[in-house]
């Protein structure tokens, strides 16, 4: 019921960036909002969730239903669309996703719910935390449901169990690989993969306070380990074990190009060559970027290297949006000797496609002697600024004074700027304050006053909306005290 897709659920998903007659997934402020909306509505489905919308209001229903629930965060989550525990991905010479081959994915970030309760369906050593995602991403039994699945069977790769244990598993633990594909003789080959990059730091809020508590341990052993892998293999050969009899197991991509499972866990080769990108300014939104692709050769030859460079606008789930650079060199390396590669892209030629997400990614496919090639890959968030302090103490009934400083990160004016505030306990609805046309890269302070009528630790949430930037926004714990 929280997502709409197969009922009159609550939440509408949009992952498109088209958010018209609706509300961008960024803008809401909380859950209580959306579900009064719904109510008032008749049942409407709201317009627009992502996953953090879906896990906040199913982590409301069910909190209200008195079932313990959290909120889960899980960082470069896998969707992986054929159940083969690998994410494989598709690019073209430049480095480029090609999307009409790319079937799964590894988002930036994910988010879910854990509720606590037995399984009997299971037994006892299954009971405790359960994953429940909202977030229809792939249809479960003919519906858009995931879960619940028992984070201790998904540590212990019992994959086998219901529900969606296969999917939730390949969020946390899939292999990631990039494959290299060759459109005139229409084949692939394998430049980049990974055990350990997919997910990382999974957090949740701790109780009682906003600091992040790692839970990454409940969902696997340490990445790399022996018993990681083991388990890993375990999980594998149990979803082989599903395939039917008489034939050699084989995990089957939607689109017919099939995956042995030999050539997921080979090794792939090492390339002579060694690369990273490098900041060299801070990436701040509004300005120009400038990093450096570092080239190292590892060996005691001379190489020569083809770079194809690339960027592109990408969505959190890094689906790409447009192409913001494509250029190539070539790079002679001496013996042991790095090299840099300077990288440039102008605020004018990623501002128009920009997302709400910030986020740009890059790409090197480096050619190397003897046919050799390696892949470098950077995701950058482009950092912005809001600073927000309460200027006294805060009690219950009294006001106090509260000072927001903005500044325009742009290099050009900015006007129809508005503030949004909005706090439980603090005020009653939202606030909306038009803010001065800012000049480029100008500084501003902002003061309104709120009440609290609650005490304890609040949380005030500022956003800066701007039809010229994507929003900004901050947040301050206020700790109220009771009135005397």
């Amino acid at each position: 019921m929280v997502n709409s897709n197969n009922d009159r659920g609550v939440v509408q998903g949009q992952w498109q960036g088209k958010y018209g007659g609706g509300t961008s997934p960024l803008h809401w402020r909380g859950s209580v909002a959306i579900l009064q909306k719904w109510f008032k509505g008749r049942y409407k489905p709201v317009k627009y969730g992502q996953c953090w919308v879906f896990a906040g209001v199913m982590c409301t229903v069910l909190r209200c239903l008195g079932i313990a629930t959290r909120v889960v965060s899980n960082f470069n989550s896998a969707h992986d669309t054929d159940k083969n525990l690998s994410v494989d991905k598709y690019v073209d010479s430049f480095g480029r996703t090609l999307e009409d081959l790319t079937e799964d994915s590894m988002w930036n970030f994910h988010v879910w719910n854990e509720s606590w309760f037995a399984r009997r369906d299971l037994g006892p050593s299954y009971n405790g935390w359960q994953v429940l995602d909202a977030t229809p991403q792939e249809e479960s039994e003919g519906v858009f449901q995931c879960g619940p699945a028992s984070v201790t069977a998904i540590r212990e790769g019992d994959v086998h169990l219901a529900h969606d244990g296969p999917f939730v598993f390949a969020e946390v633990n899939a292999d990631y690989i990039t494959w290299l594909w060759h459109e005139d003789d229409e084949r692939r080959e394998r430049v980049y993969s990974d055990t350990k990059k997919i997910g990382r730091c999974i957090s949740t809020k701790a109780v009682g306070s906003d600091s992040r508590v790692d839970i990454t341990g409940l969902y696997k052993y340490p990445e790399g380990s022996r018993k990681e892998r083991q388990v890993y293999s375990q999980a594998v050969k149990k979803l082989l074990s599903l395939e039917a009899p008489g034939r050699r197991a084989r995990l089957r991509r939607a689109s017919g190009r099939g995956l042995w499972r030999e050539d997921l866990l080979e090794p792939a080769a090492q390339p002579s060559i060694a690369g990273k990108f490098k900041v060299l300014e801070p990436l701040a939104l509004g300005h120009d970027l400038r990093l450096a692709l570092c080239l190292a050769n590892l060996t005691s030859r001379p190489q020569r290297v083809r770079v194809n460079l690339s960027a592109s606008t990408i969505l959190y789930t890094r689906r790409p949006v447009a192409e913001v650079l494509r250029e190539s060199h070539t790079v002679r390396l001496g013996p042991q000797e790095e090299k840099k590669i300077p990288v440039a892209i102008s605020y004018s030629q990623y501002k128009e496609d920009l997302t709400e997400d910030k986020k740009i990614l890059l790409a090197a496919l480096c050619f190397v002697t003897k046919g050799e090639k390696l892949l470098v890959e950077k995701d950058i968030t482009l950092e912005d600024f809001i600073s927000i302090k309460v200027l006294g103490p805060a009690v219950v009934g009294v006001a106090v004074a509260v000072e927001v400083t903005v500044v325009n990160p742009l290099l050009e004016g900015a006007k129809d700027c508005v503030l949004m505030i909005e706090g439980s306990g603090l005020l009653q609805g939202q606030l909306s304050i038009d803010v001065p046309i800012l000049e480029p890269q100008e500084r501003a302070l902002v003061q309104f006053n709120i009440t609290p009528s609650k005490s304890g630790p609040r949380q005030l949430q500022v956003d800066l909306i701007s039809p010229h930037f994507p929003d900004i926004k901050g947040f301050v714990i206020v700790h109220v005290a009771t009135a005397k």
